[in-house]
C-alpha cells in the first residue's frame, strides 16, 4: 500500500499551534508582536511537521540564518563559472551556507526586474545578504545587505566589485599596435552594459592615441555568446580590406571569431591575430591572448564584503576595482594581411 503524502502548508502549522494563519507569517517574519509563548509553540509546530519555512523559523532565535544568496544569470556561462569558484572558496571558509537562484539565460529581457524581485524574496525572507552578478537594477529594496560582482549599470546604488575595463582595452589595443596591426576589428558586447561600453572606448581611445582614424566598418555587434560573434567575424573577414587583428569584447566572442576563421581557412594567428578578454578558463587551451580580469577573485572580494556588511562592519570603499593583465599567449602575430601576406607599415 502506497503512502499518501503531501507538502506542508502554512495552513497545516496554523491548524496544528491553533493560531491563524496571518500569526504563523507573522512569526516567520520575524514580527515582534506575537507573545514568546506563541511563538515557540509555533516553532515547535514547524520543527516537528518539517515545514519547509524552517529556515526562516531557525533564525528567529538568533536572528540570522547563516545563508548567503546567489543572484546569477547563466550558472553554465564560463563567465559566471569562473566568479562562482571565487564565491565558493569563500563560503568554504565562512560559516555561511549558499543559496543559487538562476534566470538560466545571460540574454533574458527585463533582467533588473527579476532581479529586484528576487533580492526581495531572498533578504527579506530567507538570507543574511544576496550576491548579485551581472546586476541590471540601480537599486533595490532589501532588509539586508546586497553587494555586486560586476553590474551592469553605471554607478549602481550599492557596493560592487568590477574590473577596470577601460584600462584593460587600453593594455590590449597597445600590444595590437606594437605588433604593427592598423586594421583591428572590434566584436563588441551587449551595447547596454557598462563594461561593454568601456572595452569600446578603450578601443577608439587606443588608435586615436596612435593617429588612426576610426574606421566604423571594423566595429561589429556582439552580445558576449559565440554564434553572434561567429557572424560578425564573417562579416569582417569578408570586407574587402578586412581586418588582420579582432579584438572580441570577451573569450566567448573569441570562440566566435576561431570558429569564422577556421570555417574560412584563414589562419590564426599567421593571417589574423584575435584577443579576447576575460580569461576564462578555455582560454588557456585555445592559445587566447586575452585580459585577465580575475573574475574568481572578484566573486571572492564580494563574499567578504558581504560578510562584513551582514557583521555590522564597516567597508573601506563601497567599490573594489579588480585590475586586469595582460595575458600573452599564441593567438597573435605581427602584422600581415590576409590576401596578399604582406606587412604593414606604421608607427605607434
Amino acid at each position: 500500500m502506497k503512502n499518501k503524502t503531501h507538502a506542508v502548508t502554512i495552513q497545516d502549522v496554523a491548524k496544528a499551534a491553533k493560531v491563524s494563519v496571518s500569526t504563523v507569517s507573522r512569526v516567520l517574519n520575524g514580527r515582534i508582536d506575537v507573545a514568546s509563548e506563541t511563538q515557540e509553540r509555533i516553532l515547535s509546530v514547524i520543527a516537528r511537521l518539517g515545514y519547509t519555512s524552517n529556515l526562516a523559523a531557525r533564525s528567529m532565535r538568533s536572528h540570522r540564518k547563516n545563508l548567503i544568496g546567489l543572484v546569477v544569470p547563466d550558472i553554465g556561462f564560463p563567465y559566471s563559472l569562473e566568479i562562482m569558484k571565487g564565491i565558493n572558496r569563500a563560503i568554504a571558509e565562512s560559516k555561511f551556507d549558499l543559496l543559487v537562484y538562476t534566470t538560466g539565460d545571460i540574454r533574458k529581457n527585463g533582467t533588473a526586474l527579476h532581479e529586484q524581485h528576487y533580492v526581495s524574496l531572498l533578504n527579506n525572507s530567507i538570507t543574511d545578504g544576496v550576491i548579485i552578478v551581472a546586476s541590471a537594477a540601480s537599486d533595490f529594496i532589501t532588509n539586508a545587505p546586497i553587494v555586486s560582482v560586476d553590474p551592469h549599470i553605471v554607478n549602481p546604488n550599492y557596493p560592487y566589485v568590477q574590473g577596470t575595463n577601460y584600462q584593460g582595452a587600453l593594455e590590449i589595443m597597445r600590444y595590437l599596435l606594437e605588433l604593427g596591426h592598423r586594421r583591428i576589428g572590434f566584436v563588441s558586447g551587449r551595447p547596454e552594459i557598462a563594461s561593454a561600453q568601456r572595452r569600446l572606448s578603450g578601443y577608439r581611445d587606443a588608435l586615436e592615441n596612435a593617429g588612426i582614424e576610426i574606421d566604423d566598418e571594423l566595429i561589429v555587434p556582439g552580445d558576449f555568446v559565440q554564434p553572434t560573434a561567429y557572424k560578425s567575424t564573417c562579416q569582417l573577414l569578408s570586407l574587402k580590406n578586412p581586418p588582420t587583428a579582432i579584438f572580441a569584447a570577451n573569450d566567448q566572442s573569441a570562440m566566435g571569431v576561431f570558429q569564422a576563421a577556421d570555417e574560412l581557412g584563414v589562419r590564426i594567428p599567421e593571417e589574423l591575430s584575435v584577443v579576447g578578454f576575460d580569461n576564462i578558463s578555455e582560454a588557456k587551451y585555445m592559445g587566447l591572448t586575452t585580459i585577465d580580469q580575475s573574475l574568481d577573485e572578484m566573486g571572492y572580494v564580494a563574499i567578504q564584503m558581504l560578510i562584513k556588511l551582514i557583521n555590522h562592519e564597516p567597508l573601506e570603499d563601497t567599490v573594489h576595482k579588480m585590475q586586469t593583465k595582460l595575458i600573452v599567449r599564441t593567438s597573435c602575430d605581427k602584422s600581415a594581411s590576409i590576401y596578399s601576406g604582406t606587412k604593414l607599415v606604421g608607427t605607434v
